[in-house]
Order: C-alpha cells, then structure tokens, then sequence
C-alpha cells in the first residue's frame, strides 16, 4: 500500500518539477521583454527630448533671426524717413534755386536790356528823310528832332542855333539838306533875310535834286521882296520857273510874280 501511495507522489512531484522546469524559461523571457521595452521607450523619449531641445534651438534662433528683421526693417525705416526729409530739403532747395536762377535771369535780361539801350545810343540808326535813306550818329538825330521841336513851336531863334550846331559838328551829315532849308527858314522867321537868302543859295547849288529846292527858290524870292529887291525877287522865280516848271513852288512862284512890280 505505501508503495502504491508513493508512486503518485512522485508523479505529481514529477509533474511539479517539470511545470517548475517550463516556468523558468518564461519567467526570464518575461523579463527580458521588459527591459527591451524599457529601453525602447527611453531611446524614445530620449529622441523626443532631443527632438524638443532642436525645436526649441530653432524657435530660439527663429525668434533672434526675428527680432534682427525687426531691427533692420526699423533702421530701414528710419533710414527711409531720413531719406524723405533729405529730399523734402533738396526740393525746397532746388525750388529756391530755381526762383534764385530766374531772379538772376531776369536782372540778367534787364542787365543786357539796359546795356543794349545805352549801345543803342551810340550806335548809328538809319533814317529816312525826303525819300532819302542814311545814317545818322544818335546825338546827330537828337540835334535835327530838337530843331524841329523848337520850329514848331515857333522858337526860331533855338531852331537856328541847333541846325546850326548839327552843320558844324556833322558837315557831311544825310540831314543837310533838310537842316539847310528849315535853317533859311528860321532865319526868314527871325527877319534874317540876308543870312537866309545865302542858306537858301547853299541848299540850291549843293543839292539841285533835292526836293527842296523848289522851295528854297521861292522862298529867296520872298526875302528879296521882304529886302525891296524886286528885280532880284523876279530873277530868282524865272529861275524857279526855268529849272522846275511842274513844281508846286512853280505855280506859287507864278501867282507871287504877278504881285511883284
């Protein structure tokens, strides 16, 4: 009986020892499945550690590149503004240049205005006289336009005395012919009568084809009746009459001979 009762325990002892034998091995699997785990699980928040390190390095360096925009975008625009109140100077610069520039232009211009006035002055201006184109000096021209004013005003006695002043001072000059009969004429005016009867005789031989001289005749004859020299006064309108038929002082010079006796 004890030798049946022993045989299954030793059976189950058996069975136990071989369950013990099969748990060994899983127990250690089971363990080393852990630690590769563990480890895993450390690469990997190792990895995320690091990953979270670079991402904060580039925020940091993002932040910095960032913030040095700022700056220069902000020392651009101070830069700018600079720039602008630069240029606001430069136009009111070159405005007030060029209000300078046309100041000076326009004193130029009346500079060079007044500098060819008074050349003008000196310079010989053309005239037209009698149908008769020259030259005349300025202070020439001023001398025979004062006569004339003085003439029309009756002023004989200035007339004579300028017309005179122009014959000496310009002897060649193109207004001798017309200042030699309104000179006999002014001294016609004064009762001159001998003095313009010899400046009438000058217009007569110095210039036959003036026409003037028609008149300068008749007016010889008229100071020769104012003299009481009739015969001469009638000579000198045959003469008229001989010399220039077709004149108006022809046809005066008829009806004053028919006077004459």
């Amino acid at each position: 009986m004890n030798a049946v009762l022993l045989r299954p325990r030793r059976a189950l002892a058996a069975i136990a020892a071989a369950v013990a034998a099969l748990a060994a091995p899983l127990a250690h699997a089971g363990l080393f499945d852990d630690d590769e785990a563990r480890r895993a699980i450390l690469d990997i928040r190792q990895r995320i550690d690091q990953s979270n390190q670079r991402q904060t390095e580039s925020a940091a360096q993002l932040t910095e590149q960032i913030n040095q925009l700022k700056r220069s975008l902000l020392d651009l625009n101070n830069q700018l503004e600079a720039l602008r109140g630069e240029n606001a100077k430069l136009r009111g610069t070159d405005e007030q240049l060029a209000r300078d520039l046309a100041e000076v232009q326009r004193k130029q211009k009346d500079l060079l205005g007044g500098v060819d006035d008074r050349l003008r002055r000196f310079e010989p201006q053309k005239v037209t006289l009698d149908g008769k184109d020259f030259t005349a000096e300025p202070d020439e021209k001023k001398l025979y336009d004062d006569a004339m004013e003085s003439l029309r005003k009756s002023d004989f006695a200035g007339t004579a005395n300028t017309l005179m002043a122009l014959r000496k001072r310009y002897p060649t000059s193109g207004y001798t012919e017309s200042a030699l009969f309104w000179l006999g004429n002014a001294q016609y005016g004064l009762r001159q009568y001998k003095e313009a009867i010899g400046t009438f005789r000058s217009l007569v031989s110095s210039s036959p084809d003036s026409p003037k001289t028609p008149e300068a005749l008749l007016a010889i004859a008229n100071c020769q009746a104012e003299l009481k020299d009739t015969k001469s006064a009638r000579k000198t309108i045959d003469e008229l009459l001989k010399n220039y038929p077709k004149s108006e002082a022809a046809q005066a010079g008829r009806e004053r001979l028919a006077s004459l006796k």
